[in-house]
């Protein structure tokens, strides 16, 4: 159905969905007004809030159609709401019918919905401005309250599916981890034909538990052991809240006289790769702000080609993020984000940059604080961008194969060796690499590491560590 014929819009999900994160996306889009959940038993739009559209909540209870063609009358975009199984059934079974109401589903794990309620109810946390403010707890998992919970959600879904079917009407699907894609937000900006692009200041709403689910319970392993029996998805995986990425064709390295490429991992470590190309291409030429035409062209021109990248121990790589970009006050640094991480987030920078009178403690207390932040960065929990440089490498790599697959992946521990490996296989003549990814630093790793920094990177890096395999670092895993 064309957007321009929709009344209104309506959201079809459920308690813990992402449904407020989603409501402000659409908020920030012009033309388009958001009015919670309109028909809550327990309160009219917002919570506390006991009427609307000159309605009272006794109003509403008379005529729920009333309200919704209020709303529509009062507002010169597309205005819209949230409506769940437990809302008032008469206003599901007319808005599941109703052309003009533009269908929003979404949907969620079931079993992330469900911790997640469990959470709040016992937090009294229901929504998430920053992690600063954020509260942690432990719930129970409970094996007949979750068949329960399945069995509502799925009679919910199934009355919504059939009336799509019987009608012949289209919705628009998306999932929680969508949230997080701007392209796909966009083509929902587009289903509803909002006015303009987004307003990215109006979105404040943040996960508000990037944990593991396991690490949410009190019983997982009674949990893992029922939710096998449902068949149901492991709880042990740290979800990716992290935006998606490309895959940065213009930083890949290619020798124009030899049939090497490189496909990096961006990160903020000085990379010693290009420099090894240079002296593996025989006239030393090496290609960069590559197109797809171009890389497309270079390969048919290289038969026998062979590309690779590298993966480094997430300890050494965010600590060149941090002495590079956020530790010094000079040109390179990331100004704004090293501003917010002072005022906002307690990260004991040194106001001006490092001078002689800071230490191997100060340093130590910079950088875990910075950890901290990161969990919470790469969790979804703060407004601030996730930057390249800090990135989970999992999500860069799969940016990469989206577009190429690298025939092979090299640890930076085993750099050396790697290197003259993928030569090899190029059969393509190569030096020994002769130095190391670093960025400039006060003091090194190994002077301010610690247990409590072990600790820090492994909870903001969860999914690379069980991804890649990684141990705890230690110097001589170093190239």
């Amino acid at each position: 159905m064309p957007a321009q014929t929709f009344r209104y819009w309506v959201v079809l999900g459920g308690m813990r969905t992402g449904s407020n994160l989603l409501e402000e996306h659409l908020s920030a889009f012009p033309g388009i007004t958001a009015h919670g959940e309109l028909f809550n038993p327990h309160f009219f739009g917002r919570p506390k809030q006991t009427s609307a559209f000159d309605l009272s909540m006794a109003a509403r209870e008379a005529d729920p159609l009333r309200a919704i063609d209020a709303m529509v009358a009062s507002d010169k975009g597309l205005p819209g709401f949230r409506l769940f199984h437990d809302h008032d059934p008469r206003v599901i079974a007319h808005v599941l019918n109703d052309p003009g109401a533009a269908k929003i589903i979404l949907s969620r794990r079931p079993i992330d919905s469900y911790v997640s309620l469990k959470v709040a109810r016992k937090t009294g946390q229901w929504w998430l401005g920053d992690l600063t403010t954020a509260r942690a707890a432990k719930v129970q998992f409970d094996a007949q309250e979750y068949t329960e919970f399945l069995e509502t959600l799925a009679l919910f879904q199934s009355q919504i599916a059939r009336s799509l079917q019987t009608t012949g009407q289209t919705a628009f699907h998306i999932d929680y981890d969508d949230l997080a894609d701007e392209d796909v937000i966009s083509g929902l900006g587009d289903f509803l034909g909002a006015r303009g692009p987004k307003e990215p200041g109006r979105i404040r709403a943040k996960v508000q538990n990037p944990d593991p689910l396991s690490d949410r319970l009190t019983n997982p392993d009674e949990a893992e052991t029922a939710l096998g029996r449902l068949a149901a998805p492991d709880i042990g995986g740290a979800p990716s809240r992290e935006p998606g990425r490309g895959p940065g064709l213009k930083f890949f390295r290619a020798c124009a006289n030899a049939p090497l490429l490189y496909m990096p991992i961006r990160g903020a470590g000085i990379d010693p790769v290009p420099g090894w190309l240079e002296m593996v291409d025989p006239k030393g030429e090496v290609l960069s702000n590559l197109t797809q035409r171009d890389m497309r062209r270079w390969k048919r021109q290289h038969p026998g080609h062979r590309s690779f990248t590298i993966v480094r121990h997430p300890l050494p790589r965010a600590y060149d993020a941090f002495c590079r970009y956020l530790l010094p006050a000079g040109a390179e640094a990331y100004a704004d984000l090293r501003d917010a991480l002072i005022k906002r987030y307690d990260v004991p920078l040194p106001q001006n940059g490092p001078d002689a009178l800071w230490t191997p403690v100060d340093q130590r207390a910079a950088f875990l604080a910075f950890l901290t932040f990161l969990k919470g960065n790469l969790g979804g929990q703060t407004s601030l961008r996730v930057d390249n440089t800090w990135a989970s490498q999992g999500i860069l790599l799969q940016a990469i194969t989206d577009f190429a697959i690298p025939d092979r992946v090299i640890r930076e521990s085993d750099l050396a060796i790697g290197l003259a490996q993928v030569a090899k296989d190029a059969k393509t003549p190569a030096p020994a690499i002769k130095s190391e990814f670093a960025a400039p630093a006060p003091f090194s790793l190994s002077d301010v590491r610690d247990g409590a920094i072990d600790d820090a990177i492994r909870a903001a890096y969860q999914r690379d560590f069980m991804m890649f395999g990684f141990e705890r670092w230690d110097a001589a895993q170093a190239a």
